[in-house]
């Protein structure tokens, strides 16, 4: 309560008298420009008494270099600039103001001096000043750089502008900009905005509010051009508002030092007593300034402190006694606390120890229990064990006796079968060999050149159809549907359009000009195509060849039927058929054909119109015994 009381006299003393904030600066310099008596646009009334107005002003608050400059030429303008540099070498504040035109084109700000053209955007980057020039000279400053642009005014030179990109564009205004610390950029418009130059008035609005602010002694700078700004906005009624970007630090910053202030010093030392709040350091503040206007104070706060030093030895002799009596109480309490806890836990020891005496008895007897049930499964499972093994080895035993015998009945009939399979190999070989001459000889007396008939075409055609995959009926000298199909299929595959309706010299000559074969190889069921022949498909064991033409397991065998059932099963449909009704393709030397597969007469002989064939096929038209079928015309 005391260190408040006391922080507020010190507020009282300080808005009862003048204080101040900092120290004169070291070193202050600016430069003002006021361009108006433009050349290739209008003339500006105000920017030159503008710029005299801001020279005369900061003279008068003390800068030591003020360079006043007017109605600068494009080389003008950037000497100006280049020589203040040197101005600018160990200034503290420097201040750089511009009255006149300024243009933002793709982003960039730039001072337009007054025998500026600018016929295409491109010239503003050879015919004006780039603002970022203007901020990059003031880098050495030390605590404060402030550029000030009265040169929002709208761009007169837009209109007659050529653009040469259609991609530049040429703002409203300035365009908004981010400076580095310890710089602010004031507009006087904010970016994409413009300025009013005064209406009939000695001064724009801008530069008006400017002077009556900025050179307020002690107040800082952010204030000053916030008071601008309002005064601009209601001047304007709100039409035009100027724009501070950049920022500064934490201290306050004037452009112009407050007077200095006599009682500074005692000030300070009183906030610092404050501050400490101490009998020395209240004693040391009286005896320093006792003829100051905070001496008062400074005995009032010496004696509010002893007072409330008092008051604080009698509060905690009060509250040490009232600690002592209620630390005596908690201690009574937990004496009493502990005696109940040890009574508590003496009664609920003697329980637990009778309930580990029951669950000890308890286990015991179900160990014993579970012993015996334990040495009851081991003897059982002896038992069944040696059962087992018992039968394991009588059916294994078992086993091994059928497949012995499943072996030598395989063997037996294999030896059988083989016997067999030889015996009508070797006769089968004797007939193909004898077809097979008597074929040749017929087929190649119907090849020779010159023959003119129409049997003779349409054996050679016929020849010529088989010999290029397309005809697989006989060879007979006939012209009929199957000779007709096998043509329309050599047009289908040799992308040709040749009469199908009779054999002719045309197609036997088309035919002949083939020296592959034309038509694919298609092999019935239970065969597949391998290059120029047909091939049965083998399954592995345990699996049969399906309706689809590939292998699955073979399916469970039904209920047998009767003997006479039987017989019918293996012989196939009525005695008389001897054909299936499935169509087969043979492969030969000759070519492939096709007909019906057949099979032979119970004696073995073969019908009518069949005839025994190789469907696997070789070089020599041979075939092994499991690849021969019956085909029939």
């Amino acid at each position: 309560m005391l260190r408040r009381w006391v922080r507020s006299l010190g507020v009282t003393a300080f808005f009862a008298l003048t204080l101040t904030t900092f120290a004169q600066a070291e070193k202050r310099v600016a430069l003002v420009i006021g361009n108006g008596n433009y050349k290739a646009v209008a003339k500006l009334n105000n920017p030159a008494n503008d710029a005299q107005a801001v020279a005369a002003l900061l003279k008068s608050s003390g800068f030591d270099v003020v360079e006043v400059r007017h109605d600068l030429s494009n080389a003008a303008l950037r000497r100006a600039v280049n020589n203040f540099s040197d101005h600018i070498r160990g200034a503290d504040i420097a201040v750089v103001y511009f009255a006149g035109h300024g243009i933002e084109v793709d982003g960039t700000n730039y001072l337009i001096p007054v025998d500026a053209e600018l016929k295409r955007d491109i010239d503003v980057e050879d015919e004006a000043l780039p603002l970022d020039r203007v901020v990059k000279i003031l880098e050495p400053v030390r605590r404060l750089r402030l550029v000030i642009l009265d040169a929002c005014r709208d761009n007169p030179f837009a209109p007659t502008m050529k653009r040469t990109l259609g991609t530049r564009s040429i703002g409203r205004g300035l365009a908004r900009v981010e400076p580095s610390p310890n710089t602010l950029i004031a507009f006087a418009a904010k970016a994409g905005s413009t300025a009013d130059d005064g209406d009939g008035e000695r001064n724009s609005p801008f530069t008006a509010a400017l002077v009556r602010h900025i050179a307020e002694p002690g107040l800082d700078l952010r204030i000053a051009l916030g008071r601008v700004r309002d005064d601009v906005l209601t001047y304007t009624k709100f039409q035009q508002e100027p724009f501070v970007y950049g920022s500064l630090g934490g201290n306050i910053i004037p452009l112009v030092a407050a007077r200095e202030d006599p009682e500074a010093a005692a000030r300070r030392d009183f906030e610092s007593a404050v501050r400490a709040n101490s009998r020395d350091a209240w004693e040391r503040f009286i005896s320093r300034h006792q003829k100051s206007l905070y001496a008062n104070l400074g005995r009032a706060s010496l004696a509010m402190l002893i007072e409330a030093e008092k008051q604080k030895a009698a509060e905690a002799a009060e509250r040490a006694r009232a600690e002592a009596a209620e630390k005596a109480r908690r201690e009574a309490a937990e004496k009493a606390r502990i005696e109940a806890e040890k009574a508590e836990a003496k009664r609920r020891a003697d329980e637990e120890k009778a309930a580990q005496a029951r669950r000890a008895a308890e286990a015991e007897r179900q160990r014993i229990e579970a012993q015996k049930a334990a040495e009851k499964a081991r003897l059982e499972a002896i038992v069944k064990a040696k059962a087992e093994a018992a039968e394991k080895a009588r059916r294994e035993a078992a086993e091994k006796a059928r497949i012995e015998a499943e072996k030598a009945e395989a063997k037996r009939r294999a030896e059988e079968k083989a016997a067999e399979a030889r015996r009508a190999a070797e006769a089968e070989k004797r007939k193909l060999e004898e077809a097979a001459k008597a074929e040749t000889k017929e087929i190649k007396v119907a090849a020779l050149p010159g023959t003119s008939n129409a049997a003779d075409i349409t054996r050679s055609l016929q020849v010529e159809l088989r010999r290029v995959g397309c005809h697989v009926s006989s060879i007979d000298g006939r012209w009929n549907a199957s000779s007709q199909k096998a043509m329309e299929n050599f047009n289908r595959y040799a992308g040709m359009q040749l009469g199908v309706s009779a054999a002719t010299e045309d197609a036997l000559d088309a035919v002949r000009g083939k020296k592959s074969r034309i038509c694919p190889l298609i092999c019935q069921r239970g065969f597949r195509a391998d290059g120029e022949r047909c091939v049965a498909i083998t399954c592995p064991r345990g699996q049969v060849l399906g309706s689809d033409g590939t292998c699955a397991a073979r399916p469970k065998a039904a209920a047998r039927s009767g003997p006479n059932n039987a017989a019918t099963n293996r012989e196939g449909g009525s005695p008389s058929s001897r054909t299936d009704g499935s169509i087969g393709v043979v492969c030969d030397t000759l070519g492939c054909r096709s007909g019906k597969i057949g099979r032979a007469n119970r004696d073995g002989s073969l019908p009518a119109g069949c005839q025994r064939v190789n469907t696997s096929g070789n070089s020599s038209g041979i075939a092994s015994v499991h690849s021969q079928q019956i085909i029939c015309n």
